[in-house]
C-alpha cells in the first residue's frame, strides 16, 4: 500500500538501530548501553512524581532540568536546550542550524544517523575521510561548508579529538556552526563545553543514555550560546511543545546531583575497557585507541563476520558494520567485569580453535 506514501518517504533510507534480541542470559555488547543501573537517587525521584500530577502536562520549557545543567556546566541562562534523547536534539539541530546551500561536512566513518537526517530534511552533505588511523584532521575541513558535525569520541571508532583541534576547527570555520556530539565524552575525553563562551559557532550535544545509565528514559541536551539555542527552541515549539515527560525531567535532575555515583560508574567502565584492550592485544587483535564505552577492533587473521557469528552462537552479541573501510572491524560495548570475562573466554575459544 505504499502508493499512499508521500514522495519523500520513497526516498528515505531509515537508520537501523542496534539489535535488541529477546534472549535469556544474553551478553549484550552491541548498543553501548551502560552495564550499571541508574543512581538510587534517580529511583527516588521517579517515585516522587508517580502521583496524580501525571494527569497534567509537564513543564514545556524543562526549566528545572535546564537550571540543573546550567549550574553543573557553568553556563548562563538560555544556553541549554532539552530534548527527548539526543537523537531528537540532533534532528532539531539539522533542521534549525545545518540546512544551508553549502554542504554539511561530517566524517566518512561516523554515526550513521547523520546521512539519514540529511535525507529526511533535504540537506546537501559531503563526507570527509578519516585518516588511515581513523582520526579527524581539522585541516581536512578547511573547505566551503554549511556546517560541521562529528561525534567526539567518534563512533564507531572511539577515537577522541583534543580540545586544541576543536578550537582549530572553530577558528577555521567562523561562519559555520560546529556541532560536537559528545555521547561518549565521559569515558575518556575532555568536553568542549568549556569553549562555549568563547565561540558563538559551537554547539555541544550530550545524552543521559550512556554515562548516566538512562537510555530507557530518553534525555538529551545541547549547550551553546543563546542565539543557537533560540533557533532550536523555535523548531522544537513548531514540532512538539511537550517532548519531556515529568518522570524524565525528575530523573534528569537527580542523576546530575549524584556526582559520586556517576564518577564511580565511569571509572569502572574505563577500568574494564583497559582490561579488554589488554586481552585483545595479546590475542591477535588490533584495537583502535578508545575514549568511549566500547572498543573498535579487528583480528589480524580471522574474519569479523565469522567471529561475530561464533560469539552469537555463545549468546554474546557485538556490532558489525558492513561498510567500506571497516567491514573487518567489530564494535564491542564495555559490559560488567563478568560480561567482559564471558566475552574473553569465548574469544579465547574462537582464536585458539
Amino acid at each position: 500500500m505504499s502508493q499512499f506514501w508521500s514522495d519523500l518517504v520513497h526516498t528515505l533510507t531509515p537508520y537501523v538501530p542496534g539489535e535488541q534480541p529477546k534472549v535469556d542470559n544474553l551478553v549484550k555488547l552491541n548498543t553501548n548501553e551502560n552495564p550499571y543501573p541508574p543512581s538510587q537517587k534517580v529511583y527516588e525521584a521517579i517515585a516522587s512524581v508517580n502521583d496524580e500530577r501525571l494527569r497534567l502536562y509537564p513543564d514545556p520549557n524543562s526549566d528545572a532540568l535546564k537550571t540543573t545543567l546550567q549550574n553543573h556546566y557553568g553556563l548562563k541562562e538560555g544556553q541549554v536546550f532539552i530534548g527527548n534523547g539526543s537523537d531528537e536534539v540532533l534532528a532539531h539541530i539539522f533542521m534549525a542550524l545545518l540546512k544551508h546551500d553549502k554542504p554539511l561536512l561530517f566524517p566518512d566513518i561516523t554515526y550513521s544517523f547523520y546521512p539519514v537526517y540529511c535525507g529526511l530534511y533535504g540537506i546537501n552533505y559531503q563526507t570527509v575521510p578519516l585518516t588511515k588511523q581513523f582520526e579527524i584532521d581539522p585541516a581536512d575541513y578547511r573547505i566551503e561548508n554549511g556546517g560541521i558535525i562529528f561525534p567526539n569520541p567518534n563512533a564507531p571508532t572511539g577515537r577522541v579529538l583534543a580540545l586544541d583541534a576543536i578550537r582549530t576547527l572553530l577558528e577555521n570555520n567562523p561562519n559555520s556552526v560546529v556541532v560536537v556530539d559528545e555521547a561518549y565524552i565521559d569515558f575518556g575525553g575532555e568536553s568542549a563545553v568549556s569553549l562555549v563562551q568563547d565561540y558563538p559557532n559551537l554547539l555541544v550535544v550530550q545524552t543521559y543514555s550512556k554515562s548516566r545509565s538512562l537510555a530507557g528514559l530518553r534525555i538529551g541536551y545541547a549547550m551553546g550560546q543563546s542565539h543557537l539555542i533560540e533557533g532550536l527552541e523555535r523548531v522544537k515549539n513548531s514540532f512538539n511543545s511537550y517532548p519531556m515527560d515529568r518522570v524524565a525531567l525528575a530523573a534528569g535532575v537527580a542523576a546530575i546531583e549524584d556526582q559520586a555515583y556517576f564518577d564511580g560508574c565511569c571509572e569502572k567502565i574505563i577500568h574494564t575497557r583497559e582490561n579488554l584492550v589488554e586481552f585483545l592485544t595479546k590475542n591477535g587483535f588490533e584495537v583502535v585507541p578508545s575514549a568511549a564505552n566500547f572498543v573498535f577492533t579487528k583480528h589480524k587473521h580471522l574474519d569479523a563476520v565469522d567471529i561475530a557469528q561464533q560469539l552469537r552462537d555463545k549468546a554474546i552479541i557485538v556490532r558489525h558494520f558492513k561498510l567500506p573501510r571497516i567491514d573487518q572491524y567489530l564494535r564491542i560495548s564495555i559490559g560488567t567485569d563478568q560480561e567482559n570475562q564471558a566475552l574473553c573466554d569465548a574469544l579465547s575459544d574462537i582464536v585458539n580453535a
